[in-house]
């Protein structure tokens, strides 16, 4: 599988428009001046389900089950069926959004025949999933109510006319900022560092409509997104306009100081799979976007406590045998990347050549207001939230920020980083822990985060807090982006991470001890 850390020349960098012709799949979604995506959103946020041809592009909104309040504390035995149909959930939202993709000609036409060919069958496919999970509860506890009201989804428009193609497109319509006969923001021949992504170096002597002869099939991919799913050059900010906007937290009399880092290398091996052991255990292509892994290299669907205890791992210290993943993030250069045609990858929508990160630091902290207890072997941890565009950002938690520059950090942008810096990606974990459970139904009540003063809530106890740093050497500018599902347009506030604790009790033993000692160890 290519990788590729290279710098890229100004004609690259307006030559990445030629991912406007990317397929997903074979021959699923083009880049088209139908919005094709489909959401696990909130079901208030749902519009009119037909709009004016301006304001066309659509996703098909769902109410996000996995969150609801009868979800949150699913008992154990029904645990394994609940959690096998949330991904079956996730599938259905998929396999409806590639029909939305092939049918856009027809739906363009009858919009009513999106209820018909996609709407109906996925609120029969739901309400079907959901009443499986209700039965599964219902064996060993009080059957949740209410569940079949979240069967129904919707239309609705993206925000933003014609914000990602449509006729009067910000980057592709006649009068798009981007487009045009050159007279645009960045329209002309060579106007501008991203105009390859908006209907730049190509976008010059065109009609406008569609930003120019060679700016992609429909308006410039849309800004620079991959096959019409995202990110738009406004996902993007030049780092150097940001404020520094980090506050330390100040360690008192009581507190630990300590830290302990792990190495376990960059993924050399070229570990990936779209799995999610956590999320979605025992199914196959669970995530619906590829990972990176360091740390234990068993770890996919299948994975057991058992079969992690006895994997490989590329740690450095063979006592750390964790695993420790997050979504790959790709240069969308218009290289098609050897999973172009497979589940994870270009089948939906995660296009581009995936980068190896540079560097990756994983570094256990200590807690400003107390000494830390050990972490259970195979606690489960995830943060952030993967569905964060349609969820709201409540769960939102990685940054983005340059090297040089990380007194600045961006939660729902990229950043543009200034020649010789590189983007940095950090995921800072929860660091309270109930004290009993190594998980819970919906794999967030287990663990919090400490409040503003540093403080665990009442029951919960300090533990080693991960801070993960990753590091990749990608061109300056717009042009790339990490994998998302579908619906989620990879957009950086859906960036996540997720950990699952296989030291060995002696290793553990040393990092509280180092932690807690005010000692930095290794």
């Amino acid at each position: 599988m290519p990788r590729t850390s290279r710098k890229r020349s100004t004609l690259a960098n307006r030559a990445i428009v030629a991912s406007a012709a990317l397929l997903l799949g074979g021959g699923g979604l083009v880049a088209v001046n139908v919005y094709a995506s489909a959401g696990e959103g909130d079901s208030h946020r749902s519009a009119p389900r037909t709009q004016n041809a301006g304001q066309w592009m659509s996703t098909i909104d769902c109410p996000d089950v996995a969150t609801q309040d009868q979800l949150t504390n699913v008992p154990d035995a029904a645990r394994p069926e609940v959690d096998r149909n949330l991904a079956l959930i996730d599938s259905q939202i998929t396999e409806a959004y590639k029909r939305f993709a092939d049918e856009k000609a027809q739906i363009q036409r009858d919009p009513g025949f999106a209820d018909n060919a996609i709407l109906n069958p996925l609120k029969d496919k739901r309400a079907a999933t959901l009443e499986r999970i209700a039965l599964s509860i219902g064996r060993v506890a009080e059957r949740p109510q209410g569940l079949e009201g979240l069967a129904p989804c919707t239309l609705r428009a993206q925000d933003g006319q014609g914000q990602n193609g449509g006729q009067q497109g910000q980057n592709g319509g006649q009068q798009g900022q981007n487009g045009g006969q050159g007279d645009g923001q960045n329209g002309g021949q060579d106007q501008g560092q991203d105009g390859g992504q908006n209907g730049g170096q190509d976008g010059g002597q065109g009609d406008g409509q569609n930003g120019g002869q060679d700016g992609g099939q429909d308006g410039g991919q849309n800004g620079g997104g991959q096959a019409g799913n995202g990110p738009e050059a406004s996902d993007f900010v030049d780092i150097t306009t940001v404020q520094p906007n980090v506050k330390k937290a100040r360690t008192a009399r009581g507190g630990s100081k300590g830290t302990f880092s792990t190495n376990c290398g960059v993924n050399e091996a070229g570990k990936f799979n779209s799995d999610n052991v956590i999320v979605a255990p025992g199914v196959s292509n669970g995530a619906h976007h590829m990972h990176d892994y360091v740390g234990n290299q068993a770890n996919d669907a299948f994975a057991t406590d058992d079969s992690l205890a006895a994997g490989e791992t590329s740690c450095r210290n063979q006592g750390d045998k964790s695993t420790y993943y997050w979504p790959v993030l790709r240069l969308q250069n218009g290289q098609d990347e050897a999973d172009a045609n497979a589940d994870g990858g270009g089948k939906e929508g995660n296009v581009g050549e995936i980068q190896t990160p540079s560097q990756v630091t994983l570094t256990f902290a200590g807690s400003p207001k107390s000494k830390v207890t050990a972490m259970p072997r195979f606690l489960r941890i995830i943060t952030g939230d993967a569905k964060a565009f349609t969820n709201g950002d409540a769960n939102a938690n990685a940054s983005w920020s340059c090297t040089g520059f990380e007194d600045r950090q961006l939660k729902d942008k990229y950043p543009i980083c200034p020649e010789g810096s590189q983007v940095v990606r950090s995921f800072t974990f929860q660091s309270c822990w109930d004290g009993q459970n190594a998980d819970s139904a919906n794999h967030r009540t287990h663990v919090a985060f400490a409040d503003q003063n540093g403080r665990c809530q009442n029951g919960f106890k300090a533990i080693p807090q991960l801070k993960q740093r990753v590091v990749y050497d990608v061109p300056p500018g717009p042009g790339f982006a990490v994998d998302s599902f579908p619906e989620q347009l990879h957009k950086p506030v859906t960036d996540h991470g997720d950990f699952i604790n296989v030291f060995d009790d002696n290793l553990m033993k040393k990092v509280v001890n180092c932690i807690n000692g005010g000692r930095k160890c290794r």
